[in-house]
């Protein structure tokens, strides 16, 4: 088999015209999963459902109903039908799977990002669709030395199908869209219709790629802005740090619409993309702000910026290549998180290990001075630390999942803004090396990777576990939200607070002329 080479640059760009934007956001993921899952959907009073579906004879039907509880039966097969993917890497993140599918493509094979649990990349299944193709590639891959690659196979008798009863009849489909005369749905989830959230917009349930389904919310970008930035930084906070909020969650939901076109819809509701809850819970400080700042997005050079933000950074900002792999954005740049000067990084890098202890036991004058999450010590026990790490393990198919036990733990290396890019692990089956923001999938402790490892021993000086000493909650790039409250409260704007943590950035209407997102051609690799 030859394996071919050829870069790849793709611009993004939406359909239909920027101001006009509908997301298509999966607020209802793994509908499936369990035999028990349940979602009740109703309309406002007044109001009616509308239910269209393909009938058995592949005729468009319409239903009206006040409500319907959908559910999944698993439906008998004529033939068992076998179900196989090639997985070609597992990854904690988007932003590493991403780099790392482009570094496949630089090889000539096409792929896919997926997010079964974990992201992983798979051979593009529509181009490798039989199972000897698959087989082949695997083969070729071998043969170069990889040893990640995998074919996962399972064989079905069953396959779930949405169920529903409207006007005494049973519906069994594969697809059903939602939608109501004023665009509000209530949807509960589970048989006690607990918690129930109001989204606007329309519905439609739809297979995924894992063999189970998505409730899809159709919503415009602004209507969809209510369900964000109140969750993400809170109806208390100040309005200039809502403002920048607002910017950011619009500039990170229009750059991020390719994160799961394998899913058939482009944003998750949850912490991997944004947190999103429908009108359920909106905010007349966060209407407002939305309202203001209506149209508006951060840029670089006339491209949407990779808006990432944080919860708390622990007093400093980190680079792109910090935390994920990838090329450097340049505007996300290491950044003292304080408006004095607290501590002078060209002199005193956080690489140094004396250095960044020094910083971590550093309390005062920050941004986030006095949020729970800027210090924190976390102490665990071999045990437990080993109970978790085996656990990440597993998800991540690693070879040596089935350590016993722990010897040692070390920090191997830092970046200048005092983050970890490699930790190594000596257990009893060998070293586990772990590097960036994997860290924060292996252990329970550390909010952040910006922490040290502090030995405990016992009788004897023997080690019976660490404790994780560190600040800052999240992958600590782009802003802080704590942060952003503290420079709002000495009276910065919104955009001399945007300023401050994507210096270099523009905010400026939407416009056709914006780029949403632009895959970088890298370098031929070698064949």
């Amino acid at each position: 088999m030859t394996v071919s080479l050829w870069g790849l640059t793709g611009i993004f760009q939406p359909p239909a015209k920027a101001k006009d934007v509908e997301l298509k956001v999966g607020v209802v993921q793994r509908f499936g999963d369990e035999p028990t899952d349940q979602l009740t959907l109703k309309a406002t009073s007044g109001d009616r459902l509308t239910l269209r579906f393909l009938s058995g004879d592949m005729q468009p039907q319409t239903l009206q109903v006040e409500s319907v509880n959908l559910e999944t039966l698993m439906q008998k097969i004529p033939e068992p039908v076998v179900e196989e993917r090639l997985v070609l890497s597992n990854h904690a993140t988007f932003e590493t799977a991403e780099d790392n599918a482009n570094q496949w493509r630089q090889y000539g094979i096409e792929v896919e990002i997926t997010q079964p649990e974990r992201w992983q990349v798979w051979a593009k299944r529509n181009v490798y669709q039989t199972p000897l193709l698959r087989r082949l590639l695997l083969s070729a891959l071998q043969a170069k030395g990889d040893t990640t690659a995998q074919i996962e196979t399972e064989i079905l008798q069953r396959v779930p199908r949405v169920s529903f009863v409207a006007n005494g009849y049973r519906y069994t489909r594969r697809q059903l869209e939602i939608s109501s005369e004023k665009n509000l749905i209530q949807v509960g989830v589970g048989k006690d219709d607990q918690n129930p959230r109001l989204y606007s917009g329309s519905l439609r349930i739809q297979p995924n790629a894992y063999g189970t389904y998505t409730l899809v919310n159709q919503v415009p970008v602004e209507t969809y802005l209510r369900g964000v930035v109140p969750h993400e930084i809170g109806a208390g906070a100040p309005y200039a740090a809502v403002e920048a909020q607002t910017i950011l969650a619009r500039t990170y939901a229009l750059r991020n619409l390719r994160r799961f076109v394998a899913d058939g819809y482009e944003l998750c509701a949850d912490v991997h993309c944004q947190v999103y809850r429908g009108l359920t819970g909106t905010a007349p400080i966060t209407d407002q702000a939305i309202a203001a700042t209506k149209g508006l997005v951060l840029t670089y050079n006339n491209e949407l910026v990779d808006a990432l933000y944080s919860s708390t950074t622990g007093g400093v900002t980190a680079p792109f290549s910090d935390v994920w792999n990838g090329s450097e954005r340049p505007y996300l740049k290491a950044v003292i998180d304080s408006p004095n000067l607290v501590w002078n990084l060209a002199q005193k890098p956080l690489a140094d290990e004396r250095n960044f202890r020094e910083f971590i036991n550093l309390k005062q004058g920050f941004n986030e001075t006095g949020r729970d999450a800027f210090r924190w010590s976390r102490g665990n026990t071999l045990e437990q630390i080993a109970k978790d790490l085996r656990r990440y393990l597993e998800r991540s198919k690693h070879p040596l999942a089935n350590f016993t036990t722990i010897v040692q733990m070390q920090v191997v290396e830092r970046s200048p803004s005092g983050r970890i890019l490699k930790l190594t692990v000596q257990t009893d089956k060998g070293v586990i090396e772990i590097n960036k923001n994997e860290v924060r999938s292996a252990f329970g402790p550390p909010r952040s990777t910006l922490f040290y490892l502090e030995p405990i021993y016992g009788d004897n000086k023997i080690l019976k576990g660490y404790t994780f000493v560190g600040g800052g909650f999240g992958h600590g790039v782009g802003m802080s939200q704590y942060g952003s409250y503290n420079l709002a409260n000495l009276g910065w704007s919104g955009a001399k607070i945007l300023s401050f943590y994507y210096p270099g950035t523009q905010i400026q209407p939407l416009n056709d002329s914006i780029v949403f997102w632009q895959e970088e051609p890298k370098p031929l690799l070698a064949p």
